[in-house]
């Protein structure tokens, strides 16, 4: 039974830690600001050799909703190793909290600092090149959702390899989730890819997102099915990867905990 007085205890905890901490605030704004003046104006520029405008939307889509993947990742991941970090891993779980309210707390507080950056790309994408997310309509918040779960998905299986074999390999905090990108088709079709790579690219529950989207600015709709199998791969994956993350730190706390920081 979870008890959401002592998440929400956690949540307030973060939130405050962040107010005071000049390098997560910037960590929020600074890299969705950065990429997307520089995959922007790279779109424009694409957009003014092809005379393709249609082009600067496929590129600012693949961008933002790009972010809703390695965000919902990296914030859980980045949550643990700042525990790690402040060496309170230990206290945490030495404390009534169980694993799952701790858990729950990050994706919360993952979700808002998520909700946060995206906003931010979304207000800046209309104000510097007119484009606006909304013109996907209501497939929108399931595109969402499902990108979402992808990330959820590498974060548990990152959290599950740091909780395991701690520091050493806090670097796939920041990279872990860039092995899917290729196979993702963010700005590009998967006919591009070779075989082998398409065949990859068919387990990879985004790559159907982003083909939707893509089909949605070039045709005006999209194939239920792509919505359909993207979630059936995400929920097979998100029950995979809390097993492996749950089995992992049941294996560290067996070795204990104290030796991760």
């Amino acid at each position: 039974m979870i008890n959401f007085r002592r998440v929400w205890a956690v949540v307030l905890r973060d939130a405050i830690t962040l107010r005071h901490s000049l390098d997560r605030l910037s960590d929020m704004f600074y890299w969705p600001i950065m990429d997307l003046l520089i995959w922007g104006l790279t779109g424009l520029y694409i957009v003014n050799q092809t005379e393709n405008p249609t082009l600067l939307s496929v590129m600012l889509t693949g961008l933002i909703f790009w972010l809703v993947i390695w965000r919902s990742q990296y914030e859980m991941n980045i949550t643990l190793l700042s525990e790690l970090w402040d060496r309170n891993l230990v206290n945490i779980f030495a404390s009534p909290l169980t694993l799952t309210e701790w858990l729950t707390s990050s994706l919360i507080f993952g979700f808002i600092k998520l909700i946060v950056s995206i906003t931010l790309s979304a207000v800046l994408a209309f104000f510097l090149y007119s484009f606006n997310v909304f013109l996907y309509g209501p497939w929108l918040l399931p595109f969402v959702i499902s990108l979402l779960l992808t990330g959820w998905i590498v974060g548990f299986i990152v959290a599950g390899l740091i909780i395991r074999f701690g520091q050493t390999i806090q670097a796939l905090a920041w990279s872990g989730v860039f092995i899917l990108a290729p196979f993702s088709a963010l700005y590009y079709s998967l006919t591009t890819l070779p075989s082998w790579a398409q065949t990859i690219a068919s387990f990879v529950p985004p790559s159907y997102v982003f083909e939707g989207m893509r089909e949605i600015l070039f045709t005006g709709s999209v194939s239920y099915d792509k919505i359909l199998v993207s979630f059936a791969l995400n929920i097979v994956y998100l029950v995979l990867s809390i097993l492996f993350f749950v089995f992992m730190f049941n294996q560290s706390r067996k070795l204990g905990l104290g030796r991760l920081v």
